[in-house]
């Protein structure tokens, strides 16, 4: 007769929990071929940047990652990332920008004037003439962002279980390549609720794996002891998951001190040569470069077009194509380049 066999008296988990382990122990030569065909995937695959061309040997967003951008208040977090998301663009990926603190038509408003280079609300566009021009440049700025660019509407804070969702629909039915959720904070129950922290960027990485997208996560730095010192990434606030987990970390930091002593001192200031921002690579798990992994990025800001430029002086950036300088061809089709 054959024995019955009861779930009461065998725990079968332990066997199933042994059996799913000895699968996933391989030797390292069944992961031979993979290893080869990543060399032909290397030489084919198309890489994407941050907006400055002096940056291309030191950083390219890879499929699969999550990005933080860490900083201050008040230090340009959000005006970075809002240029950062127009150069993806302009490089051919698709975005969405989840900003819980800024209504969709605010980020659209800031973004518009990045891409069109210029201040709408200067006094030569205060007349009907000027007003009609900015109106078409609007009119190209909605056409460059057509099948490239998403806004999730929702301000306040947010379940995360929703975002989680709301981050894998885009990658699913929208092919979305990047998805921007500004800010952490707005996601999880409160800046001591760690658990929860860590839970919501290990699901966020999950999926940035799972889906091959990449995630971007803006996040607050702790209040320092005086603002003009620079940050590492120690100063990142909540639980050291947040930048334990994510393959890159970039603090954002304003130089405060700068601005303070040209104001004080015009042009006898010692400071005007210095970069008006600074982009750290605080992290940066997968470089395969030859560079400094970890940059330190100097940007000044141009106040009219909002944008960071990588020298002082340059002229704003061209978002229709990447490098982002406008080209002949491309002013004959708009700052579309449509």
């Amino acid at each position: 007769m054959s024995q019955l066999l009861s779930p009461d008296e065998i725990d079968f988990s332990s066997y199933l929990e042994q059996t799913d382990a000895q699968a996933k122990v391989k030797p390292a030569a069944s992961w031979l071929e993979d290893l080869k065909e990543r060399l032909h995937f290397k030489e084919g695959e198309k890489k994407i940047y941050l907006p400055w061309d002096k940056t291309r040997d030191v950083f390219d967003f890879r499929k699969g990652e999550v990005t933080i951008w860490a900083g201050q208040n008040g230090h340009g977090k959000s005006m970075l990332t809002s240029q950062v998301v127009l150069s993806l663009m302009g490089q051919g990926q698709r975005v969405c920008v989840a900003s819980f603190e800024m209504k969709p038509v605010m980020t659209l408003q800031r973004m518009a004037r990045m891409f069109n280079g210029c201040n709408p609300f200067s006094p030569e566009f205060q007349q009907d003439e000027g007003i009609a021009a900015i109106k078409e440049l609007y009119e190209e700025f909605a056409a460059f962002t057509t099948d490239r660019l998403w806004l999730y509407d929702q301000q306040g804070t947010a379940d995360s279980s929703t975002v989680l969702g709301m981050v894998k629909y885009c990658a699913k039915e929208l092919g979305v390549n990047h998805v921007f959720v500004d800010n952490l904070a707005k996601c999880v129950k409160g800046e001591d609720d760690y658990n929860g922290q860590k839970a919501f960027v290990d699901e966020l990485t999950a999926c940035a794996r799972d889906h091959e997208i990449h995630v971007h996560i803006v996040h607050h730095l702790k209040k320092p002891s005086k603002e003009t010192n620079l940050p590492d990434k120690h100063d990142t606030k909540g639980s050291g998951a947040i930048t334990d987990q994510p393959d890159n970390l970039f603090l954002v930091w304003r130089n405060k001190d700068k601005e303070q002593d040209v104001k004080t001192k015009g042009t006898r200031s010692t400071k005007s040569s210095e970069p008006d921002q600074y982009l750290i690579c605080a992290k940066q798990r997968n470089y395969e470069g030859s560079q400094d992994d970890e940059p330190r990025i100097g940007l000044w800001f141009h106040r009219d077009s909002m944008q960071y430029l990588a020298n002082a002086g340059d002229a704003p950036m061209f978002f229709g194509n990447y490098p982002h300088f406008e080209t002949p061809s491309m002013q004959s089709k708009g700052r579309g380049g449509l």
